[in-house]
């Protein structure tokens, strides 16, 4: 990898305020409040998350819940998604900051506990960490089923060696593709049918780098190893094949530089898709 795309440690650190249990305690009022509210949900509740002891054992459940099929079943696939959460807490930090990116971001999400339930590019985003986890210790074939059940049933296919921050919002999700060698950073957001593409079948570093606080519209692909500088946007529909430089705006095929973002909040946060 050249210097330029190296990944920078202290840009992929949990960029969350809360701690996973802060994150858990707020799951469970709010799922304590719906099973009083909603009788008819209560025994979907209880299973997912009123008899759980922690953000990481109801995270195996629901995972498992989505994903389990005949290859894997499920009390096999809980199994093997705790351990690995229970061995590396920065997991469920992770997930607890995609959660509260979600929360933050999300005008139609008002508590953690609709995005743990329902919204699959969170899960995807689950499925990913513990598949990256399983990957990087050299478990290659179950991270690979993993991902390969992610796809089929998220509709999102992100490559298990792919290094990605958190605070990460796949908004809506469907169709997203991130490849084995992309880096994204912390506090990206990016909408349905992204692409973070190669450009070619090199064995090297062929896929973008998106540094933090990224805008990228639906249904952009950003292809080969450009850089997407920090706090930039790529508009809706978009093709990246160059690089992107820090806060500025880029639209059009190929994408062309149209505006600048300098002196605002991060796309990321804000998810004002204007281009000026």
């Amino acid at each position: 990898m050249n210097e330029r795309c190296a990944l920078r440690p202290d840009k992929m650190l949990p960029a969350s305020p809360d701690t996973p249990d802060e994150v858990w305690h707020s799951v469970l009022a709010a799922a304590r409040q719906e099973a009083a509210r909603e009788p008819s949900m209560a025994p979907m509740l209880g299973e997912i998350i009123l008899s759980r002891s922690s953000l990481a054992h109801s995270l195996a459940t629901r995972l498992s819940q989505r994903l389990s099929c005949a290859d894997f079943p499920r009390p096999e696939l809980e199994s093997l998604v705790l351990s690995v959460l229970e061995h590396t807490p920065e997991l469920v930090a992770g997930m607890a900051a995609d959660l509260q990116a979600v929360v933050q971001r999300d005008p139609a999400s008002h508590t953690a506990l609709t995005p743990l339930l329902f919204y699959k590019g969170f899960h995807a985003l689950c499925a990913y960490r513990v598949a990256h986890s399983l990957w990087e210790a050299g478990r290659e074939l179950p991270a690979l089923l993993l991902q390969s059940l992610s796809s089929e049933v998220f509709g999102i296919d992100i490559h298990p060696a792919a290094r990605m921050g958190c605070g990460i919002m796949l908004d809506h999700g469907t169709g997203i593709v991130i490849g084995e060698t992309a880096i994204v950073e912390n506090n990206v957001s990016m909408l349905h049918e992204v692409t973070l593409g190669g450009t070619g079948k090199e064995f090297c570093d062929r896929h973008p780098v998106v540094r933090s606080g990224v805008l990228i519209g639906a249904g952009a692909k950003v292809l080969g190893r450009v850089e997407i500088g920090e706090g930039a946007k790529i508009a809706a529909s978009s093709v990246v094949l160059d690089d992107v430089r820090p806060h500025t705006t880029v639209a059009g095929v190929p994408a062309v530089e149209v505006g600048s973002s300098a002196g605002q909040d991060d796309p990321a946060f804000c998810m004002q898709q204007a281009l000026h």
